[in-house]
């Protein structure tokens, strides 16, 4: 499936900060690829509408059993408050246990530096699952 482009909720004022987040989301099974896409899509409709939000965009690897979501936001707080309401805190909850893992990231970005780039976010993202594998590969004292 080709990446679902950059949409613009809200637009970002001149000369301000926003709160990027790039997320990264491998599927257990290709039995669950097509349930993972069909709640993907349903969150994406929601993120067109969020408060805050001041820019998305969504790449889908069904072969891979890869997703990937990019957005931008007014501040944290906007970011949190759309993770925790419905429809999107039930999709997160029911897809949780289709996951094979997920890695998060985020960064503050200049509002003129909008529309995010995939090629930042994935390399944001690699770093940060670099980043966790090495912390988790740390003796527990």
């Amino acid at each position: 499936m080709p990446t679902l482009p950059w949409t613009i909720p809200n637009p970002a004022p001149p000369g301000t900060q926003a709160y990027a987040m790039a997320s990264r989301f491998e599927v257990r099974s290709a039995r669950n690829v097509p349930r993972f896409f069909l709640r993907s899509l349903a969150a994406w409709r929601q993120v067109r509408s969020a408060p805050g939000c001041l820019g998305a965009s969504l790449i889908a690897q069904p072969v891979r059993r890869v997703f990937y979501t990019l957005s931008a936001w007014e501040n944290r707080d906007a970011l949190y408050a759309f993770a925790r309401t419905q429809p999107h805190r039930g999709i997160m909850t029911s897809l949780r246990p289709t996951t094979r893992g997920s890695t998060f990231t985020f960064w503050p970005v200049p509002a003129e530096q909008l529309p995010l780039t995939w090629d930042e976010a994935k390399r944001r993202l690699a770093e940060q699952a670099q980043a966790e594998g090495a912390s988790s590969a740390q003796p527990r004292q």
